[in-house]
């Protein structure tokens, strides 16, 4: 007699939901992406990168020994690692280590742990590391290397830095030979399109710069497309859905597109907000946190396409260029109250039929 089928319980699901295999699926979409940094804007940014891994999980595991707990199932969940490096793509990669540090310790005691550790934070831990630095050294985390595009090299007269120059200006501040601070940094391309545009400079007049490739900045479009490459990965794993990254980057076109079509010269194009800073990087792989975004479908559209318009809005007439992060951390505020009011309706009930 043959053998019957062999039968399981439920459930029956064959998604792997444990949060390492999660982590280690962000960490392999964030390659291309990283790789595309390292090759525009130096070695300083994996420098940056091993430098927040140990912080993280350094402050991880002290943290849950003062609380007691056993610090290794909390470091092997990669949650912590995750954090780092989502904070390390943000910075410059000239940043002081010692900044590296403070904004870790911001992101990992303050913002994970004192709310309870993994899945009680409310905020995006990342960002508020990266935001806090923001507002507390400002010109330290805005002082960007150029691209390493040959063109926009030699018309500032500066090469691109080795390893060894950017190991040691970011752990002595030691500048290379002959060179100053004006020589090795410049303005991100949202920063010099808003300071020209200010200044009374029409987007043509601008973009006549050799900062400028075919839609954002040189070397920044590329990053932004490679990050794309990462987050279509992370769809295809499903890690995240859809809804999040869709909505963001509609909302942000959108508001984009209308203001360019009423003026052209004064509001640069969707694509140029589309390339030009975090909004591929942000719509994928920051605002689609689990833990501090909204959780319900229409929330997730909603909160999407909501950060996707703050980020314009601030771009635009807010005091920081790049505002993914501010916009997020905005509607992690906002995630409970959207969730609360967008709740799928419950199966037997009668729409507007209040639950008992």
């Amino acid at each position: 007699m043959s053998a019957g089928p062999t039968i399981t319980s439920s459930p029956h699901g064959a998604r792997n939901n444990r949060v390492d295999w999660i982590m280690l699926q962000v960490c392999l979409a964030l390659v291309p992406g990283t790789a595309a940094l390292v090759w525009f804007f130096g070695w300083g940014v994996l420098i940056n990168m091993a430098l927040a891994v140990v912080f993280a999980v350094l402050a991880e595991a002290t943290v849950m020994k003062l609380r007691g707990r056993p610090a290794l199932p909390a470091i092997r969940d990669y949650s912590a690692v995750v954090t780092a490096l989502l904070f390390a793509l943000t910075v410059p990669p000239t940043l002081p280590w010692w900044l590296t540090l403070l904004g870790i310790l911001f992101a990992i005691v303050i913002v994970k742990q004192l709310y309870g550790g993994m899945g009680y934070n409310p905020f995006n831990p990342a960002m508020a590391g990266y935001v806090f630095l923001l507002i507390s050294y400002p010109v330290a985390t805005t002082s960007w290397l150029p691209p390493d595009v040959p063109a926009l090299l030699e018309a500032r007269g500066v090469v691109g830095l080795s390893f060894m120059e950017s190991a040691r200006l970011i752990f002595t501040g030691a500048l290379p030979a002959g060179l100053d601070w004006d020589a090795i940094s410049t303005a991100t391309p949202l920063d010099e399109m808003r300071t020209l545009l200010d200044q009374g400079s029409t987007i043509d007049v601008i973009r006549q710069s050799p900062l400028w490739g075919d839609f954002g900045g040189r070397g920044w479009e590329w990053v932004g497309n490679w990050f794309l490459l990462g987050g279509l990965y992370l769809l295809w794993r499903r890690v995240i859905t859809w809804h999040i990254p869709a909505a963001f980057l509609a909302g942000l076109l959108v508001m984009a597109g209308l203001f360019w079509l009423l003026d052209p010269q004064t509001h640069p194009s969707p694509a140029f907000h589309l390339f030009s800073g975090a909004a591929i990087f942000g719509a994928f792989f920051i605002a689609t946190d689990p833990v501090s975004a909204c959780t319900t479908r229409r929330g997730q559209l909603i909160y999407g396409a909501a950060i996707g318009a703050l980020v314009f809005i601030i771009r635009t007439w807010g005091g920081y260029p790049d505002a993914v992060a501010f916009a997020v951390l905005l509607l992690n505020i906002a995630a409970p109250t959207i969730d609360h009011y967008t709740q799928p309706r419950v199966f037997g009930h009668k729409l507007g039929q209040k639950r008992t």
